[in-house]
């Protein structure tokens, strides 16, 4: 599995140069200065692209699921079709339409990844464990399970958890997660051994959006040597903490901040929006 450590290319959809031009053009002045190549992919019908692109497992290897959120059951509108996208941009992966999984649910490292338990869900008239089984077999990984956030519209990993090394995962901050989701994270890291480094985060709502992702750090970029971490400027934002924090556990990477809180609004930051894969 390709760790995005080892990844030297991103991709974003192109309707958020038209969407967000401001956001997007200080993410590619980033992109730009620090010497990794980006582009964008055309047929999309959302900006979320880490959801509907495959997941890399060699250099030459992908995997696309299908794509059938049932959170866009409601939004037909919104719904990209992975076969035709890839199909517009030149990739040729393997395609999976037996197991329906985003993009954004699979955190991975070179031997494993991380889904939700919305997995199960979306996949209802499967056999639970079989289905593990059969992904661990596509992908060639051991797969591990964390609850599913049953508030949270998408059910994702990435606004909860990353691989830091082989041993350990960083996870938003414990004391503030339902108590349900605290538990069940806990009996996962014992099972499998796992340290822990708990990252700041905050709740934020507005009168149009309600919850917003505004205040999860955990939804950063990391390509190569750079992370590009959000931060928000917002009253009650830890952006400074997580900085230090970042900093501190990540000394050989180079830590770029930005605030694209006008695409936090709408549910996702810097993973969501992004592909990022080796070339």
């Amino acid at each position: 599995m390709i760790k995005d450590s080892e990844t030297n290319i991103v991709y974003f959809s192109k309707l958020i140069e038209n969407y967000y031009p401001k956001e997007i053009n200080k993410i590619t002045d980033i992109l730009e200065k620090h010497g990794f190549e980006y582009g964008f992919l055309t047929g999309t019908n959302d900006i979320w692209c880490r959801d509907y692109m495959p997941v890399q497992k060699d250099v030459n290897s992908f995997v696309q699921f299908k794509f059938d959120p049932s959170y866009l059951k409601k939004y037909p509108e919104y719904l990209s079709y992975p076969k035709e996208v890839c199909s517009l941009n030149n990739f040729t992966p393997e395609f999976c339409d037996d197991i329906n999984l985003d993009g954004g649910n699979v955190i991975k490292w070179d031997n494993k990844v991380i889904v939700t338990e919305r997995i199960f869900k979306e996949n209802n008239k499967y056999d639970q464990s079989q289905l593990i089984k059969d992904l661990e077999k596509i992908l060639e990984v051991q797969v591990i399970i964390i609850p599913d956030i049953t508030k949270d519209e998408t059910g994702h990993a990435d606004g909860h958890v990353r691989f830091y090394d082989n041993n350990t995962i960083l996870v938003n901050k414990l004391d503030q997660e339902y108590l349900y989701w605290q538990d069940g994270f806990r009996k996962m890291i014992k099972k499998y051994g796992f340290k822990i480094i708990e990252v700041p985060w905050f709740t934020h709502y507005d009168k149009k959006h309600g919850r917003t992702a505004i205040g999860c750090y955990m939804n950063f970029l990391e390509i190569g040597n750079l992370i590009i971490l959000p931060i928000f400027e917002v009253k009650g934002n830890k952006d400074q903490e997580v900085f230090d924090l970042f900093a501190s556990i990540y000394p050989n990477k180079i830590i770029e901040t930005i605030n694209i809180n006008s695409i936090g609004k709408h549910g996702g930051l810097m993973n969501c929006i992004t592909w990022n894969i080796l070339k």
